[in-house]
């Protein structure tokens, strides 16, 4: 699992910069209240785009032999509050681990980096990323923030937060989905780009090369990534995290047929599919998947076709790649990103690495 998903974009407003709220709260500078600028959302994903894709995704996903669904499709407004109990699960080390890292070394990040800029992808409520923010600040170097996401309404949410207690470093959100639309992330300045939580997992080999190598052909001179990476351990622990004892991530999994109901006019009853997480060797990355019950099929009016299930049948909703700090720095490498500094915590569940063109 990682960061990231729709929130309720399906239902936000369009495209362009739009004010994404007032502030009534103030920081202390020097003992002198500072009063944040208004925070503006840059919109390059807007209600249309997400449908589309959703049609899209859905219709090819439902249709092919195994059934797949992205996973950004798990996180709707219901999905992002069940995400974030599973980060508190006792079963959940990853979290836990990036924060102690971070916590260990945002410092050194920051020295490194020296950035006035920070970037951040697939940000959702830029809770760890705070760590960076104090690290960067007390630098003296930070100008800019800009959390980009799809999910509008979390990151609206979290921008107006981080305004309010970063005055007066700018905070610029952009709507958009990374894997799309890197040419809208803002140049200028010393940028450090980051990408935690281990959502790079979520990504298929290809589309994590095509990522990474899009990624590098961004940077300029001076500018740094930071890449959060979740690590290949005892069997058990990892399918445990994703399978705990309480059925969060059951219930977030089966979340996904709720977001197909609602915004496709699915008749999906979540009751009839069981929960299932797996490790691939091959591929080296959890799967999430739901298992039907019984043979069913389920007419999914928006569009047009009726999804047909054996029993038994499993329809994967989720890849989640672990990784060797050996393999992240060669996929870095193939990129043409270079290594230059790497922390773990104390466990070596979970790896930062920070990079360079």
């Amino acid at each position: 699992m990682g960061k990231g998903g729709i929130g309720d974009g399906l239902a936000a407003g369009g495209r362009g910069d739009r004010p994404a709220g007032s502030h009534v709260s103030g920081v202390m500078d020097a003992g002198i209240p500072v009063s944040p600028a208004p925070v503006r959302l840059r919109v390059h994903l807007g209600p249309d785009d997400l449908a589309a894709t959703l049609r899209g995704d859905v219709r090819a996903g439902l249709t092919a032999r195994p059934k797949e669904l992205p996973p950004k499709w798990l996180y709707d407004e219901r999905g992002c509050e069940l995400f974030d109990e599973i980060t508190r699960l006792p079963e959940y080390y990853p979290t836990r681990a990036e924060r102690s890292i971070l916590e260990a070394h945002a410092e050194d990040i920051a020295a490194a980096a020296d950035a006035d800029t920070l970037i951040e992808l697939g940000s959702g409520t830029s809770d760890k990323t705070r760590l960076l923010l104090d690290a960067l600040v007390g630098r003296g170097a930070l100008r800019r923030f800009v959390p980009f996401d799809v999910a509008e309404s979390t990151l609206q949410a979290a921008a107006e937060s981080i305004a309010a207690a970063y005055a007066p470093v700018v905070v610029e959100p952009v709507v958009g989905d990374f894997e799309t639309h890197l040419a809208y992330l803002p140049g200028g300045g010393r940028r450090l780009i980051a990408l935690l939580g281990g959502t790079i997992g979520n990504l298929a080999p290809v589309r994590r090369s095509r990522l990474l190598s899009g990624l590098a052909t961004s940077m300029a001179p001076g500018d740094m990534f930071v890449l959060g990476t979740d690590l290949v351990k005892d069997r058990r622990r990892l399918v445990a995290a994703y399978d705990d004892s309480a059925g969060v991530t059951a219930a977030f999994n089966r979340n996904i047929l709720s977001v197909l109901n609602r915004e496709l006019g699915a008749t999906f009853d979540p009751g009839l599919f069981d929960h299932v997480a797996c490790f691939d060797e091959e591929n080296s990355w959890i799967e999430m998947r739901l298992r039907s019950r019984v043979a069913q099929k389920v007419p999914v009016p928006a569009l047009g076709i009726v999804a047909s299930f054996e029993e038994g049948e499993e329809m994967r909703t989720e890849i989640s790649a672990k990784f060797t700090t050996e393999q992240v720095r060669g996929e870095l490498a193939a990129a043409g990103l270079q290594v230059v500094a790497s922390w773990t915590d104390r466990a070596g569940d979970f790896a930062l690495s920070l990079a360079v063109r």
